[in-house]
């Protein structure tokens, strides 16, 4: 009885008490804990909630350690209740662990899959393991609405349901009502008189609606669309003279049934100036002329925004050529009003001098650090060199291993004349893996297998095993690459492969050529963009004769025998200054390759030259030019071999033509090449509509010329064949892939057209 009875005095404290500890009724006087004890947990391990009590067995206890203990238990979002209870000198903690989710699914969702709505979820802290709390509810439900706002579906409903189950647990569903997009109907700018409202339109990526609107979605409003939109509408008329231009507002208007929107832009555009001067001011490190020389502004000519950001870069970068990584560059104006006339002050202030501390590198998941290291060209504790770290960029992004690279630089706290580069890079997969069937235009039905790793184990070496079974061409071939073979850079290349070809013939013939060989070949860079190759192969041709042979081949093998051997020896120089290999958009390529097969059956020699310019015509779109000379001769008393011979016509020389169709035939009609080649291609590329500053996903019109020759022919431009047409250029998980619409427009009759191809892995 007398126990009950000193159980029935025990003070109670929840968490209600906690807010009014002050209170006389709820007070307990201090006492020394001798002992602690949990009760309610189920999932929490009791060391968190020790953990965060703010006394220890021995401590004294009073009202203000009683609420701060509460106060710490209920921030840790575990529970749903605490009370803390004295039976004596124990204190006993109780509480009441909050529902752990589950499950977390959606019902109703087209425009999201259930992984991007779980990843919203996760990052407001609501995912499954979690403990639930109906205000994270509630913000998962905002959430949800806002991710459907941003896609244009403002009618979006949400409704979340929450189903208990066992060992106090919980499922949430959300039923999303979409609804239909909501759409925009009205665009108007208000305040243009120098440019058409038509003419200002057509900058802009948003728009009412057209016939690739269910594609592009350019008549889905969105803010950050807008926001780009209006910069271009800024930009237009910063490039044109009108230095005080501004866009005053911005409405948008929705209707009540949430369907159409309406958009009203009001800008002013204040006068157009034209540049009446420039002048420097400041520390130029007595090279004034050099950086004159630099200057894009041209007087007398309209002021244009993008001239002078692009001078006070070519200045900041000068700068920084010198160690100067902290210059400052400031382009003010000296407007006068009555004239229309604006002069440039470009003030110039180098600061200090400063070296590289540290290069750090992040996002390279896969790839080693000293992969990305040794192309750099700016070295840690050496003096800050613009020049070079752009460089360093480049030769990073030519290594074909991400999307994106970036360099930064960021100071160094307590070091004025340090800094860090923090360089940041986007992984692509280089890997791949098939077993499988494909389809061509040109080679029809194919079964493959391949093993391909460009960055093997993220060492940069390339590893491949290749089998192709298709119409034409049946492969196997095994290919590495080591690009640091030593620590100065020299490459080498190991090759071995079995091929077994058909020239592409419409008669549907059964001959084969069969090619085995093995190769091993060194690269040795000579400066920062030119690599001279060498090296020898073994290799074996063998003319297997069938039903419609080409008499060439024929003729080759009664004459030399069926099979031919050659010892290739190899040479070969490339100049690289591009800003990537995979979507170029400035820079320069080339490449001279020569073959010389001294001894063997099949004597011969072959060269190969190719030119590539990309030039950026803005900020978009890309002037890519290509050109490829081809040529072959025999040594001795032999001819140049019929399988050495070049093809053209298709997709990566003339397209339009069937692949390898163009130039000589022998008697039975059969394409056979011929060892002079000319190629010439031009491509305007630019972003796909609605795909934005995607480089990935792009069109391009082009027009191509091109043809190869026989030995004995002459080489007339009458010859020539030609095509112009459209495409798309696709960098997809499986390769870079292009599809070509052409219509040649000098052909002759028998030339086979093909005006649509397309295939993976061609460059032009």
């Amino acid at each position: 009885m007398k126990q009950q009875f000193k159980r029935f005095r025990v003070r109670t404290v929840t968490a209600v008490a906690a807010l009014a500890f002050a209170a006389n009724t709820w007070a307990v006087d201090p006492f020394t804990v001798r002992d602690i004890r949990i009760e309610g947990l189920q999932r929490v391990e009791p060391g968190t909630v020790f953990g965060s009590l703010p006394f220890r067995v021995g401590d004294q206890y009073n009202d203000e350690k009683g609420s701060a203990a509460i106060r710490a238990l209920f921030a840790l979002g575990l529970f749903k209740d605490v009370r803390l209870e004295v039976n004596g000198d124990v204190l006993i903690v109780v509480v009441e662990e909050r529902p752990t989710v589950a499950d977390v699914s959606f019902s109703g969702t087209r425009e999201f899959d259930a992984d991007t709505l779980k990843k919203a979820l996760r990052e407001i802290g609501l995912t499954e393991g979690r403990p639930y709390d109906q205000a994270l509810a509630d913000r998962a439900e905002q959430e949800l609405k806002r991710q459907y706002i941003n896609r244009s579906l403002y009618g979006a409903e949400v409704v979340t349901t929450v189903t208990p189950i066992e060992r106090n647990r919980v499922n949430l569903t959300f039923s999303v009502t979409e609804g239909e997009p909501t759409r925009i109907r009205e665009m108007n700018i208000v305040g243009n008189r120098t440019f058409s409202e038509g003419t200002l339109k057509d900058l802009m990526e948003l728009d009412t609606g057209g016939w690739l609107s269910w594609y592009t979605k350019s008549d889905r409003y969105s803010r950050t669309k807008l926001n780009a939109d209006l910069e271009a509408l800024r930009s237009y008329y910063l490039q044109r003279g009108f230095l005080e231009f501004r866009i005053d507002s911005t409405q948008v208007a929705i209707s009540p049934n949430k369907q159409d929107i309406s958009i009203t832009v009001n800008i002013t555009e204040g006068e157009r100036y034209v540049v009446s001067g420039v002048k420097l001011e400041g520390d130029y490190l007595g090279k004034d002329d050099e950086f004159k020389s630099l200057v894009k502004i041209k007087p007398g000519e309209p002021y244009n925004a993008d001239q002078v950001t692009e001078t006070t870069k070519a200045f900041t970068d000068y700068f920084g050529n010198f160690g100067y990584a902290f210059a400052q560059v400031e382009a003010r104006p000296e407007i006068d009003r009555a004239n229309n006339r604006v002069a440039f002050v470009l003030a110039a202030e180098p600061s200090r001098r400063a070296y590289v501390r540290r290069i750090n590198i992040s996002g390279n998941n896969r790839t080693r650090d000293e992969v990305i290291r040794r192309e750099f060209r700016q070295f840690e504790s050496s003096w800050y060199d613009a020049a070079k770290i752009k460089l360093s960029r480049d030769r990073t992004d030519r290594l074909g291993f991400f999307t994106e690279v970036n360099v930064e630089t960021s100071d160094v706290p307590g070091a004025p004349d340090q800094v860090d580069l923090n360089v940041s890079v986007k992984e692509r997969p280089t890997g791949s893996l098939q077993l499988g069937a494909g389809f061509s235009s040109a080679e029809r039905l194919a079964l493959s297998f391949s093993i391909k790793q460009e960055n093997a184990f993220g060492t940069g070496n390339y590893l491949g095993v290749e089998v192709n079974t298709s119409k034409y061409n049946r492969t196997f071939a095994f290919n590495s690459v080591d690009p640091y073979f030593t620590a100065d850079g020299i490459s080498r290349s190991f090759d071995v492969y079995h091929r077994t070809s058909q020239p592409y013939d419409e008669q549907g013939g059964n001959y084969q050529l069969v090619t085995s060989g093995v190769g091993l070949r060194f690269g040795v860079p000579f400066s920062e963009t030119d690599t001279v190759f060498f090296g020898g192969s073994l290799e074996r041709t063998q003319i297997k004769p069938g039903t419609s042979i080409p008499a060439a081949y024929l003729a080759y093998a009664e004459r030399f025998g069926d099979t031919s051997t050659a010892i290739p020896l190899s040479i070969g120089w490339s100049r690289d200054d591009r800003d990537s290999t995979l979507l170029p958009t400035k820079g320069r390529f080339q490449r001279l390759a020569a073959e010389l097969s001294p001894g063997g059956d099949a004597r011969y020699v072959r060269a190969n030259y190719q030119y590539q310019q990309y030039v950026p015509l803005s900020r978009q779109y890309t002037l890519a030019l290509n050109g490829e000379l081809g040529w072959g001769k025999g040594l001795g008393d032999r001819p140049f071999p019929v399988f050495k011979n070049f093809y053209s016509g298709g997709l990566g020389s003339v397209r339009g033509f069937e692949q390898g169709t163009l130039g000589p035939r022998d008697i039975t009609g059969a394409s056979i090449g011929g060892p002079r080649k000319i190629t010439l291609n031009a491509e305007v590329i630019a972003p796909f509509p609605g795909a934005g500053n995607d480089r990935s996903l792009r069109w391009f019109g082009f027009v191509d010329v091109g043809n190869v020759f026989g030995e004995s022919q002459k080489i007339t431009a009458s010859d020539l064949r030609a095509s112009v047409g459209v495409g798309l250029s696709w960098l997809s998980p499986i390769g870079p892939l292009r599809i070509a619409a052409a219509q040649p427009v000098r052909k002759k009759a028998g030339d086979r057209i093909q005006r649509f191809q397309f295939q993976i892995g061609t460059s032009f």
